[in-house]
């Protein structure tokens, strides 16, 4: 029996990166969740950066450390003494995976970890050396803020315009790297920047980019989302910055 889960398991070993600040409310509940992907990969390593954060979230990350898991799931942390931000939690992280596959995965519910190994598939496949789970290819999404949506349509649009590339959600936390591609990028944006960041340098790098459809839970203002009008601004300007100039 033990050789048949074997054999169904995909063959790699699968890093995630969760940079965490101010979760209490989730962040145990997602770790929870991520534990099936055990069952899905021959390795799995989830990395946890806690980004300085302020409430208990730091407790709650630790109590999860303390139990029982999976042989094949290891687990690094990581502590920021001060927060710096989602691009710096990020980088630090990146810098302790030892998979040959890295995702990207918030620490709040708004994403769906069930979508992760159809988000891993393509590069299973040697056909692609990224892939960005899109919000706007038709999976099932909480409505909330039209102006949001408004925003992240017009930031991808002009991110395109500039990297000759057509995504549909640049602004998405699911994204997928050969592990190799992604520690090449030598990033620096410490806050949402680093989304832009990433998307210009991987067009330049000319990797090969998939998007598959994932599911979307989002969040309100008063649910504990964190992102602002002001953090729009920024990424227009790092559109510039990393197309144009870096």
């Amino acid at each position: 029996m033990m050789e048949k889960e074997e054999t169904i398991r995909r063959k790699a070993k699968l890093s995630l990166v969760i940079p965490v600040y101010n979760e209490e409310e989730t962040v145990e509940t997602l770790l929870e969740r991520l534990l099936f992907l055990a069952e899905e990969f021959t390795s799995v390593q989830l990395v946890i950066v806690d980004d300085g954060s302020s409430d208990e979230t730091r407790d709650r990350i630790r109590r999860f450390l303390e139990r029982p898991k999976p042989q094949n799931l290891e687990t690094t942390f990581a502590a920021q003494e001060r927060n710096q931000g989602k691009g710096a939690a990020l980088r630090k992280g990146i810098e302790l995976c030892t998979g040959e596959i890295i995702v990207i995965q918030d620490a709040d519910l708004e994403y769906d970890p069930r979508d992760i190994p159809r988000l891993v598939q393509p590069i299973l496949d040697g056909v692609a050396d990224v892939v960005y789970g899109s919000r706007f290819l038709g999976g099932p999404h909480r409505v909330l803020y039209f102006w949001h949506y408004v925003g992240n349509t017009f930031l991808t649009l002009l991110s395109n315009m500039f990297s000759n590339i057509n995504l549909t959600d640049m602004e998405t936390c699911y994204k997928a790297f050969r592990a190799e591609v992604l520690k090449g990028l030598r990033l620096r944006e410490d806050r949402f920047g680093i989304e832009v960041e990433m998307t210009a340098k991987v067009a330049k790098a000319r990797a090969r980019i998939y998007e598959i459809p994932i599911s979307y839970y989002g969040r309100t203002y008063e649910e504990g989302k964190k992102i602002t009008w002001k953090d729009g601004l920024a990424a227009f300007y790092h559109i510039l910055r990393y197309n144009l100039f870096s």
